[in-house]
């Protein structure tokens, strides 16, 4: 069992996360009975606010336990993250400032609302709303399972862990609920300050004191065998590929749009996005915290005593808990239960805000703005909670699997959301075509690679090795894109 001092710690740590939640419908006042000033923060967010703000979007509790899980128990396939990310944000500062510069000028609030008048199409407005909402679903799931990995190590030993864990996230949810319902993205973006503060004193303090505590880095490399840590050859092609299609798909998500639509100035948003490769320096610390695990008997032990298929989740809260004092282990574990918390916020938000002005917007265009916000407000409010139950009710395994397959579907609104950004020569009609067959074929690929653990569901065998799936997905995708809209010009 955990001592009282990590329990004090969390706890009142995590009193004032909630105080930081509600506060943020002071903070910076706006009328948040309109769309852009609850779930954008009024567009007015400056470079340091961004840049926490997309930093605990994108960086969230279920990479404090995805990453090092998939090291620890895959090896360096899973270092594909580290470089994914650097260009991730090359891919950014090409696109997001020019949808932010349309976004200001026109009033959009979803990368939806751009495509409708891009291509003058509800249709694929509609289709892209939709896959938005799909893929974020599991995402938002996701961050639970992270959540859930600090209670499990937390609760360890208690009497009725489970059930005690199961209140604990529901009353987080409640609160959580609450203050985003109050106070929109501000509430999101301090509790997000706050969330970054603690995760990145933990990501240094363990980097310095573990590798000091175990005799260095050669150990825990010594104790995880070398061989393990090399990428094997026949795997060259998944670790390119997932760079390439992770990169693609990040900043496609919603909440990711809505953090870069926050921002004060185009010229503020690339300056947030010329520093937030300094988070892939922290992710690249989490992934070796897979490795040191390895070193530390105490944290092998206790991961021992779990089955052998949820051990992963449990690494880092499990390498915190045996390798720091008790006292700081309750800032590292409410800085990851947290970083669930944030990100959840800020996803429920997005897709809300797809649901409700190009879904239902477009079904009752006599919407008013009072009603729109009040739908928004509340269908935010459901889809934690939608995701909350799935979590519930379903594996954790099962969810990172269907995480990657929401990877596989978002990415397919490229060419209408990126390409459309830069080139006037795409059709609606070739990208309605496209973005189905990207989808469809995905989920084909997924179904024969017919294995649904964590990251080979992701991959198809083919002869050049295995590859992800969402870049043969998005190749026929953008075949179908071009090629269609090629042939419909030449016709005209």
């Amino acid at each position: 069992m955990i001592s009282s001092d990590i329990i004090i710690v969390f706890v009142s740590l995590f009193i004032i996360f909630i105080g930081l939640g509600f506060y943020g419908k002071y903070w910076r006042r706006g009328d948040l009975n309109h769309v852009h000033e609850w779930s954008l923060a009024g567009r007015n967010l400056g470079t340091t606010l961004v840049f926490f703000l997309i930093g605990a979007d994108l960086y969230t509790a279920y990479s404090f336990v995805a990453i090092p899980s998939g090291v620890f128990a895959k090896g360096a396939l899973y270092f594909f993250a580290i470089p994914y990310v650097m260009l991730t944000f090359a891919v950014a500062l090409v696109a997001m400032p020019k949808l932010w510069t349309l976004a200001r000028e026109k009033g959009y609030i979803t990368a939806s609302d751009f495509v409708k008048d891009r291509f003058n199409s509800k249709t694929l407005a509609i289709m892209i709303a939709v896959t938005g909402i799909v893929a974020e679903l599991p995402y938002i799931a996701l961050q639970i399972v992270g959540m859930q990995s600090v209670l499990t190590v937390m609760l360890a030993g208690y009497a009725n862990s489970q059930m005690v864990q199961e209140i604990s996230l529901l009353i987080a949810f409640v609160i959580l609920a609450a203050f985003t319902y109050t106070s929109g993205l501000r509430g999101a973006t301090l509790t997000a300050i706050f969330k970054d503060i603690l995760v990145w004193i933990t990501v240094i303090v363990v980097i310095v004191v573990v590798p000091i505590s175990i005799g260095g880095f050669g150990n825990a490399f010594k104790a995880a065998n070398s061989s393990y840590v090399t990428l094997p050859e026949n795997l060259v092609p998944a670790y390119a590929t997932l760079i390439l299609g992770s990169a693609l798909a990040l900043y496609l998500y919603p909440h990711a749009i809505s953090g870069v639509l926050s921002a004060q100035s185009a010229q503020k948003l690339r300056k947030s996005t010329a520093l937030l490769p300094l988070y892939g320096i922290g992710l690249a610390v989490l992934a070796l915290m897979g490795i040191l695990v390895y070193a530390v008997p105490d944290a092998m032990k206790f991961l021992s005593g779990f089955p052998e298929s949820s051990r992963g989740i449990l690494v880092v809260p499990s390498l915190i808990l045996y390798s720091l004092p008790s006292w700081f282990s309750g800032v590292a574990l409410l800085g990851i239960f947290i970083g669930g918390l944030v990100p959840a916020a800020i996803m429920a938000m997005a897709q809300a805000n797809l649901l409700t002005r190009n879904i239902i917007k477009e079904v009752k265009p006599s919407l008013s703005d009072k009603s729109e916000i009040k739908i928004t407000k509340i269908s935010s409010t459901v889809f934690k909670f939608i995701a909350l139950g799935f979590v519930f009710s379903v594996p954790a395994t099962y969810a990172i699997s269907l995480q990657l397959l929401g990877g596989i579907l978002i990415v397919q609104i490229l060419p209408a959301v990126f390409f459309g950004l830069h080139t006037k020569m795409l059709k609606k009609t070739p990208l309605i075509i496209g973005l189905l067959a990207g989808i469809s074929s995905g989920i084909l690929m997924v179904e024969m690679a017919n294995n649904f653990g964590p990251l080979t569901s992701s991959l198809l065998k083919t002869t050049f090795g295995p590859i992800y799936i969402a870049v043969i997905s998005l190749g026929i995708n953008l075949a179908i894109s071009f090629g269609g809209s090629m042939m419909q010009k030449n016709r005209s």
